[in-house]
């Protein structure tokens, strides 16, 4: 008996996010919640360095495994029970992780939210192999995924059973996460799989609008506690202007232009995927600065100063800008928006220097806005924006 093929067509219309694909990504975004917070507290407390490379490291895993999953759902989302228990095991799996994160932050006890990301990769492992018995034409690439999944979690568990020692827990950690981000290069060099362009990226601003609505709501929350214990002054009324305009102002650059004529064979499609896990740190990390800022007014912050919580809100703010610029904006775009983004980022680094918070990057979102306001994408004409409206 042959096989049911079951992936789905690359230019498939009217193709939009499942229910279930929009569950899946509110699930994440509660460890992305929990992996902001615990930034924001170890860097209150002034552990800038092991604060932010925790973050980045968790963020990598949360990111990866959600990236993993919704590549693989625009190819083989089939829709049928066990695609679906599948995708639920996966859930358990960042819900395990989650409950990790706070033990990893505080004292490098990284057991649970390593058996939270095996737990995910496991599952997705899985889904690779059903996907490559059921799609003979897909199938070389399907297990060759499968099988760098299944390496890479070997190599996860063994390294973290070994327990070693901080500088070399850090290589071990390195040596991991690049590995993790060889599988699609080895898997994709030959063939790639039937992703949808407008689905793939409508996806990746799905997740984007979900990690920036929680960070503002982290802000939302700081800014209301400070309210209630009474240090409301004309500097966390400037904070909370920042956080709004910031925030929209972050929405308003990312979807200013198309994304899927951003992505197309393996060289454009890798850094796209790969490049968004700045996108969604630095939106994740947001709130951290937004935070930490009202710490300071409200003399609640020990160990930070006020310049260094500046730039933890800045960064994360230029970060997000420049690499949608980098990935998105500039082919579509006069020189005098690249002019005015690249500017506005000067202004962002500049901010924390200046002693009257938030005004110069109220200034810089406003000014980027504007201009994007006033300038409409500019049409790609080239042979992949071709095939992608024809198709």
């Amino acid at each position: 008996m042959q096989p049911c093929r079951w992936y789905r067509a690359p230019h498939e219309p009217h193709r939009v996010a499942s229910t279930l694909e929009l569950f899946f990504d509110l699930v994440f975004v509660i460890a992305v919640g929990i992996a902001g917070t615990q930034l924001h507290h170890a860097l209150s407390h002034g552990h800038v360095f092991p604060g932010v490379m925790a973050f980045l490291f968790i963020f990598f895993c949360i990111w990866w495994a959600w990236m993993n999953f919704t590549w693989f759902a625009t190819a083989f989302d089939n829709d049928d029970w066990v695609y679906r228990a599948m995708t639920f095991l996966q859930m358990g799996g960042v819900l395990t992780m989650a409950a990790g994160i706070a033990p990893f932050f505080e004292s490098n006890d990284i057991v649970v939210a390593a058996t939270g990301y095996v737990i995910m990769r496991v599952a997705m492992c899985a889904q690779w192999v059903r996907a490559g018995m059921n799609n003979p034409e897909y199938s070389r690439v399907a297990y060759t995924y499968a099988a760098g999944i299944a390496i890479m979690q070997v190599y996860w568990v063994i390294s973290g059973m070994m327990h070693l020692p901080a500088p070399w827990n850090s290589v071990a950690l390195i040596i991991g996460m690049v590995g993790e981000l060889s599988v699609p290069v080895l898997a994709e060099r030959k063939q790639q799989t039937p992703w949808h362009a407008h689905h793939i990226t409508e996806r990746y601003g799905l997740f984007t609008l979900i990690v920036l609505g929680e960070s503002l709501l982290g802000s939302a929350n700081a800014i209301i506690a400070g309210v209630n214990e009474g240090h409301l002054d004309w500097r966390l009324i400037a904070i909370a202007v920042m956080a709004l305009v910031v925030a929209g102002g972050m929405w308003w650059i990312y979807f200013w232009g198309e994304h899927h004529i951003a992505i197309g064979g393996v060289g454009e499609t890798l850094p796209y995927g790969y490049l968004h896990y700045l996108i969604f740190a630095a939106a994740g990390a947001y709130s951290a600065g937004v935070e930490l800022m009202i710490d300071v007014v409200s003399h609640q912050a020990h160990g930070i100063d006020r310049v260094t919580a500046a730039y933890a809100l800045a960064i994360p703010v230029a970060v997000f800008v420049i690499v949608v610029w980098a990935l998105v904006i500039r082919r579509q775009a006069k020189p005098v928006v690249t002019g005015v983004i690249h500017a506005s980022v000067v202004l962002i680094l500049i901010d924390p220097l200046i002693p009257v918070p938030a005004v110069l990057t109220i200034i810089a979102m406003i000014a980027m806005v504007w201009v994007l306001v006033v300038n409409e994408p500019v049409a790609d004409d080239s042979e992949q924006h071709a095939q992608v409206e024809a198709a």
